[in-house]
């Protein structure tokens, strides 16, 4: 049974009643009225034997039943509402989605893959409904076995509503990845964010450009471990998967525009970390970035691979790509955070940030929660508008 959904749900409710039932039964069964009353009603009779060691394991053993069905209900509550694991295995951290961890080519911008190589097979994908009522039913997905990375996971598209519209069938779209924290589920930015449905009608009235919304896995190893979006020798091809196989796949089924001045990544937590750090580091692939409460140094998220090796936590660190760059990316990073949860980190981004890298910092005042960020959607992406317009 899936972990997110409303059937599983069902049960943790059913269990939790059935836990409660089986506690008053037990405690009805031992004479639990109590009082004068009962003791007034019990005179002639012979005394009850007194509770042994397997009655009080039982009692036990009830307590820790409704306990634990409690909890079991209150975490799914929560999971089904923000999203954060879609499955046993990310929950019990035993799943990966890395078949193999090969050499990745070179990497020549995202117009060369559009048409460098003419013998080149296309990804060609089907693409189903997502297995999940939180998701809205235009959303289609697919899994992808990524030909670069070695990197095997389900990739969420949403298209707006113009590109089935007659008029738009010669027009090609511009692109927005949205990548989620850790943990997290790639159905998160379409259910929890509400993405789709708070941006499909400001793109119906103009006011946001009709951006296809690619939303792929980011939790790609076992063991609880984030892979920072990177490329780790040996452990995971992340980076190649997001910013080459991902975009692949999306060049070869919709219709796109292959100019890096048409792509953008949006991410919140560990995902806004990934959004700014693939953009400085491919101008080639990426116009613009969203971040949501992100950060620079790798080691913010513990479980990070690249906060555990020197050098790729200082490579991976965004403003270390910033400063280091041959030549100022021409990228613009919209940097959200509160004081002490990235708002800093986007400051320090502003001021190392030299024409053409612009940074636009913006304070917020909320938690660390998809309730802080949901609210960013609708202007942050007419921030984006700005810096890629409706038409090319």
């Amino acid at each position: 049974m899936k972990l997110t959904g409303t059937p599983f749900y069902i049960l943790t409710i059913v269990l939790f009643l059935a836990s409660i039932v089986l506690a008053v039964v037990q405690w009805a069964r031992r004479g639990g009225g109590g009082g004068q009353g009962s003791r007034r009603g019990n005179r002639g009779r012979a005394p009850q034997a007194k509770r042994g060691p397997l009655q009080f394991v039982g009692y036990l053993a009830t307590i820790l039943f409704c306990q634990s069905t409690a909890v079991l209900m209150v975490f799914v509550m929560v999971n089904n509402s923000n999203l954060i694991y879609d499955s046993w295995g990310d929950l019990l951290g035993t799943s990966s989605h890395v078949r193999a961890v090969p050499v990745p080519p070179k990497d020549n911008g995202i117009a060369a893959d559009a048409g460098a190589d003419k013998n080149r097979q296309k990804v060609i994908q089907s693409f189903h409904g997502v297995d999940d009522n939180a998701v809205p039913k235009d959303v289609k997905e697919t899994d992808l076995k990524g030909q670069l990375s070695g990197v095997d996971g389900e990739v969420l598209v949403w298209t707006p509503p113009e590109y089935d519209d007659p008029a738009y069938k010669d027009k090609a779209f511009p692109v927005v990845e949205l990548l989620a924290g850790f943990p997290g589920s790639s159905s998160t930015w379409f259910g929890t964010m509400d993405v789709s449905k708070q941006l499909a009608p400001l793109m119906k009235s103009g006011q946001v450009a009709p951006f296809i919304l690619v939303s792929p896995r980011v939790t790609l190893l076992g063991k609880n471990t984030d892979t920072g979006c990177a490329d780790v020798p040996g452990k995971v091809n992340a980076e190649t998967w997001l910013s080459r196989d991902v975009p692949q796949m999306v060049l070869d089924n919709f219709r796109v525009d292959a100019s890096p001045d048409r792509w953008a990544l949006a991410g919140y937590s560990a995902g806004a970390h990934c959004a700014t750090r693939l953009a400085l580091a491919h101008p080639n692939r990426y116009r613009a970035a969203i971040s949501m409460s992100g950060y620079n140094d790798p080691k913010e998220e513990s479980d990070s691979l690249t906060a555990k090796d020197p050098h790729l936590r200082e490579v991976s660190n965004p403003l270390y790509l910033l400063t280091h760059a041959a030549t100022p990316p021409n990228v613009a990073l919209y940097e959200t955070g509160n004081k002490g949860d990235g708002l800093e980190d986007a400051l320090a981004l502003q001021k190392a940030a030299k024409s053409p890298t612009s940074v636009t910092p913006f304070e917020t005042h909320g938690p660390h929660l998809s309730a802080t960020w949901k609210p960013l959607v609708v202007p942050t992406f007419k921030w984006l508008t700005g810096i890629i317009p409706p038409q090319h």
